[in-house]
């Protein structure tokens, strides 16, 4: 299963309602598996060439890419792939920082077994994947259980402000090494998020996920520095 977002284009295949969105969906995977990697233009034309559509929903993915802060739009120069730094990873950490843990901290307080169920199921299919070298289906339940934990919160909008903040930093876990760069601490972090969560322990759940998110964030900080 996985579980339905209202701003990210990462979707399942057959799931797309529009052309735009199929366009939107194909450039943030080849923007996040680096086909298209940081600097890279993006111009209409030729993107509506190899998508085999006009320029108009080439336009609105870009747009929709550029409202996540993937993609970088400027008058008469166009569109191109935002640049990773590490002044931009710090500051995407730190809004991660200020809106998750506080997220699955909310969701604690009203810990539910179906979402915990969820979350779980998510996370053996993010193992399952690893394991098996596919890193995308990996990618994607990865997302599935931290965002089952952070609808579990009960707040919209702030489900709403996380996830542009999230799929910027997908870019540096996956420009890192393709993939998680430590899979067993992860698995570990993610388990004891989980766990404080099932005992509707919030501060414990807060706890967990402040240090997961420090511990990915000083992992990508080292990786983007060798890069």
């Amino acid at each position: 299963m996985t579980i339905g977002y209202e701003l990210l284009p990462d979707r399942v295949a057959g799931m797309h309602d529009t052309l735009s969105d199929r366009v939107t969906a194909e450039l943030h995977r080849l923007i996040l598996i680096g086909e298209l990697p940081a600097g890279s233009p993006l111009p209409i034309q030729s993107l509506a060439e190899r998508f085999s559509t006009s320029a108009m929903p080439v336009r609105e993915a870009l747009r929709r890419l550029a409202s996540l802060g993937l993609v970088d739009i400027a008058a008469h120069r166009g569109a191109r792939v935002r640049d990773l730094t590490v002044a931009d990873l710090e500051d995407t950490y730190r809004m991660r920082l200020t809106l998750e843990p506080l997220a699955v901290s909310l969701a604690a307080e009203r810990s539910e077994e179906s979402v915990a169920q969820l979350a779980e199921d998510a996370l053996d299919r993010h193992e399952q994947h690893l394991g098996a070298g596919a890193l995308e289906d990996a990618r994607r339940a990865h997302t599935d259980f931290h965002f089952a934990l952070y609808r579990g919160s009960g707040s919209r909008w702030l489900v709403r402000a996380i996830e542009p903040v999230w799929q910027n930093s997908e870019r540096y876990r996956f420009s890192a090494h393709r993939g998680d760069s430590d899979p067993h601490r992860s698995h570990a972090e993610h388990m004891h998020i989980l766990k404080a969560y099932r005992a509707s322990d919030a501060v414990a759940a807060e706890l967990a996920m402040r240090e997961h998110l420090q511990g990915a964030m000083t992992r990508m900080q080292a990786a983007i520095s060798q890069n």
